[in-house]
């Protein structure tokens, strides 16, 4: 696929606003953390190997939920 660099530039001009407003800075205060892992069976060099993604979500003050962050482990344990 071929893409002009025109085309790259509109894109990340209508992309950027949108990822800005989501990169809000996160509450001081959170009432409830929840932490957990999701094991997923992917392909990675011909194989099919487990993952997880373990994901951090804070409830505030308001009872609104935000994720906090996501990362990628090679499987679900307490060391990660």
């Amino acid at each position: 696929m071929s893409v002009s660099d025109s085309t790259i530039n509109r894109i990340t001009d209508k992309i950027l606003p949108i990822a800005k407003g989501w990169q809000q800075p996160l509450e001081s205060i959170y009432t409830v953390i929840f932490l957990d892992a999701i094991c997923y069976h992917i392909r990675s060099e011909g194989q099919i190997v487990k993952m997880a993604v373990y994901i951090t979500i804070g409830v505030d003050l308001d009872g609104r939920k935000d994720v906090l962050g996501m990362w990628s482990g090679e499987n679900e344990s307490a060391k990660f």
